[in-house]
């Protein structure tokens, strides 16, 4: 058998030594591969070189690319590509087969890399190291061209075999160098005695090895000393407890801390949470409560429970005695408020008087007994009853109630008044035209002429209330159902003889001297809540009494409103057929100008002054002040006295009041009865018009009673303005009212409605009147006996014409009704 192989061998040999009589060309050969291929002759994948005249199958190619690595230790892709000769895709293929079946191989980054490779790269960083001392990976990995994980990775496995150091936060250490910094560390950690931020101490340590080891000195990162410190910590050579990774707090220190605090809190039976700040405790309650579980946390401080037993013991003394107490002046000075607050909620004499209502807190640290705020309240009770007694008028008193005299300020009365009319018809009362309700005022509005004739009662619109009046007798006439009185209009601070919280404060000072005694460094903390405690409770008293009051004088305003209304009829009608007499002198404007201011300044005023002075009265009795009927004035009032008298009226009511008063000023009698009418709406007065009946029965009136003042007049100057305004009565049927200086002009406006006769005798007449006080004011001044001869003949020369004068005013009003009757 064996000569057999031998000889086939040998034939073989031969063979391929044969010269081939018949050549194929390349093109001839890629056609037979292809054939064979076809005809599954060969069925292995071949794959073509970058030449095109060769063939090379998979394990060849991955044979070679082995054969490459092993030589080279690490080679490219594309370096492999080149050396073979074969496509780089097929290369990428089969290296991705070689490396995954040898563990010992990686490709990376296009690079297939040996271990033996990294080994010896391995062997050369050693070699580095110890020369240096230190080595960065950032540097090694840009010599390597590869990334620092990747050195990372490469190299802690071979620390401690290969690789003689340490590595530690991208560096590599050598262990003399790593043994060396070790016990800096050890030692700069063992020297702190108080909580530290260990990046300082690294920073220090930093510079400590610059300046030991020069320029030349390796860089640490604080990242190495931090490993070394927690490495130090861990193996217990190292005493102290680490937070949040950088702050250190020494054993020693934490020692000293406890006994600081344990001694502290033993001899004060509390102690302040800035104490604790200041020993550098984060936390200190939670740091307090694990420590002592039985005592209790407030605001600022921790305490013992003798505390409260201190404190409560001190609480129970003082309501057993009826007193008040400063919680904070038995407490140290450390306390605060809130601290002084919660332990009140936890002293048991301070829950039991809260429940027994025996006890109150004001102002978190202030305790007092209920007995002594009663007695308190009810002194000043007594100061606000004396003040309305002392004074019925209710303007001092209102000053004093509000701490601070302001005069009669508009704005210190306001409504307040609480009484409805829920009990009989007797006790309603005229509500304020301010309250705007719609409907007529009720009340009595006849006055002699006005009464005779029900049939003509046009008044002006006014705000009133709801219920009309229902018949013409005044003591039967209902004033309406005040539904607004049975509200409480919003309670103002300068609400009349409601007393403010200054005043009370001021009082409560004054009538317990205690709260300056206490030694407090400002007694407003505890007389204010007090006084604000008090207040409404005085002020729910102040308006039951006025409520009382109130309605006794339910039935005397409404009388006095009667009344009111009685006089402004009258008034009110004749002022307005007096104004209709100035129509006559339009034409004339400095004429005009006296009528007007004349009219203003008598029949005018004394409307202001009786509207004014019943108002008044009206006020008070509302606002509760005990008035006596005989305080009614029908006194004149001068210009300051009507400004005081309208603003203490409250709001709205006292600027009309105003308005009115001012109007009486003015030279225009329509302003003042726009004004008139305003202030009546407000008050809820009816104000009567004058129509053509009730001004031909109020004009005959006025003529009969003039005929019968000529008649009886025995003063030859008084007699002729009599005379004047009745020819003007006569005449033009208008009742004028013309002062002195008006006369003359009055009497030329007679001219051509008087025959020649009369007209001279009133003429002349006129002159020897004006003649006569010409000499009387004269005389006044030069007190000649000459002067008094001259006015007393002019005197007598004027009586003398009187007959005639009468005469004059009888035929001119005979003349007068003949014309009327035809």
């Amino acid at each position: 058998m064996d000569d057999e192989l031998l000889e086939l061998q040998k034939q073989f040999e031969s063979a391929q030594q044969a010269k081939s009589s018949i050549r194929l060309s390349d093109r001839n050969v890629v056609e037979l591969v292809q054939k064979l291929h076809e005809l599954h002759i060969i069925d292995f994948e071949l794959l073509h070189t970058v030449s095109g005249k060769e063939y090379i199958t998979p394990d060849q190619l991955r044979h070679e690319i082995l054969v490459e690595v092993k030589r080279l230790g690490r080679i490219s892709l594309i370096d492999l590509a080149d050396t073979i000769g074969v496509d780089l895709y097929h290369v990428e293929k089969q290296s991705q087969h070689v490396v995954s079946d040898d563990p010992g191989l990686m490709l990376i980054q296009g690079e297939i890399i040996a271990q033996s490779y990294w080994d010896s790269v391995a062997e050369e960083i050693n070699e580095r190291l110890q020369e240096c001392s230190q080595v960065a990976l950032a540097e090694l990995a840009v010599q390597l061209h590869v990334s620092s994980e990747m050195v990372t990775s490469v190299l802690e496995p071979r620390i401690g075999t290969i690789v003689k150091g340490r590595l530690e936060g991208g560096q590599l250490y050598t262990p003399a160098y790593v043994t060396r910094v070790t016990a800096m560390v050890r030692g700069a950690a063992r020297a702190i005695t108080v909580p530290t931020n260990l990046s300082v101490l690294w920073s220090t340590l930093q510079q400590l090895l610059q300046e030991m080891e020069g320029a030349s000195g390796v860089a640490v990162e604080g990242s190495f000393f931090q490993s070394l410190f927690n490495g130090l910590v861990k193996e217990g050579e190292i005493l102290g407890s680490l937070r949040a990774g950088v702050h250190w707090t020494p054993n020693v220190f934490a020692i000293a801390q406890k006994e600081t605090i344990d001694s502290f809190f033993s001899q004060n039976s509390f102690i302040g949470y800035d104490v604790l700040q200041k020993l550098r405790i984060p936390q200190p309650v939670q740091f307090l409560q694990s420590r002592y579980p039985e005592c209790i946390p407030l605001v600022t401080t921790f305490i013992h429970p003798s505390m409260i037993e201190m404190l409560d013991a001190a609480i129970e003394d003082a309501l057993e005695r009826g007193s008040w107490m400063d919680s904070l002046s038995i407490l140290p000075m450390s306390f605060g408020s809130q601290d002084a607050s919660k332990l009140l909620s936890l002293c048991p004499s301070i829950q039991q008087g809260l429940k027994a209502d025996k006890a109150i807190i004001f102002g978190e640290s202030f305790v007092f007994c209920r007995a002594f705020i009663k007695d308190v309240y009810d002194r000043l009770e007594k100061e606000m009853e004396t003040l309305i007694v002392s004074n019925s008028s209710g303007t001092v008193m209102s000053e004093d109630l509000q701490g601070t005299k302001v005069g009669h300020d508009t704005g210190r009365f306001t409504e307040s008044n609480e009484t409805t009319s829920d009990s009989s018809s007797n006790k309603q009362t005229m509500e304020k035209g301010s309250k705007k309700k719609k409907g007529r005022v009720t009340g009595n509005i006849g006055a002699g002429v006005a009464e005779s004739d029900p049939d003509n009662q046009d008044s002006v619109p006014t705000k009133s209330k709801k219920n009309q009046r229902k018949g013409k007798n005044s003591s039967s006439a209902q004033v309406a159902d005040s539904k607004a009185s049975a509200k409480l209009v919003k309670s103002k601070e300068e609400n009349l003889n409601i007393p403010s919280e200054d005043w009370m404060v001021n009082k409560i000072a004054t009538l317990v001297p205690d709260f300056e005694e206490q030694g407090l460094d400002d007694p407003q903390t505890i007389i204010r809540p007090l006084a604000n405690y008090m207040r409404p409770m005085l002020i729910n008293s102040w308006k039951e009494r006025r409520k009382a009051l109130f309605t006794e004088n339910a039935e005397r305003m409404k009388h006095l409103l009667d009344n009111l209304q009685k006089k402004l009829d009258e008034s009110f009608l004749n002022m307005q057929l007096y104004e209709k007499a100035l129509e006559l002198f339009e034409d004339d404007q400095s004429t005009s100008v006296i009528l007007h201011r004349h009219l203003l300044r008598t029949t005018a005023t004394t409307i202001v002054d009786m509207l004014l002075h019943n108002l008044d009265m009206h006020n008070k009795l509302k606002n509760g002040v005990e008035v006596e009927d005989t305080q009614i004035s029908e006194s004149s009032l001068n210009p300051g006295e009507r400004t005081s008298i309208a603003k203490n009226f409250p709001g709205s009511l006292s600027k009309k009041a105003l308005v009115v008063v001012e109007a009486l000023e003015g030279k225009r009698v329509e302003t003042f009865m726009t004004a008139l009418r305003d202030i009546a709406e407000e008050s809820g007065l009816l104000l009567k018009k004058l129509d053509k009946k009730l001004e031909r029965t109020l004009l005959h009136s006025y003529q009969k009673d003039l005929a019968s003042q000529v008649s009886a007049e025995m003063d030859p100057i008084s007699i002729l303005a009599k005379v004047v305004s009745l020819l003007y009565v006569q005449i033009h049927h208008k009742a004028l009212q013309a002062p002195g200086r008006a006369i003359s002009v009055a009497v030329s406006r007679l001219k051509d409605k008087l025959d020649e006769s009369a007209f001279k005798i009133l003429t002349e007449y006129q002159t020897a009147t004006v003649t006569l006080l010409a000499l009387m004011s004269a005389a006044s001044g030069e007190g000649e006996d000459c002067t008094s001869d001259r006015i007393l003949s002019k005197r007598e020369l004027l009586e003398n014409q009187i007959p005639a004068l009468r005469g004059l005013v009888l035929r001119t009003g005979t003349s007068q009704s003949t014309l009327g009757m035809r």
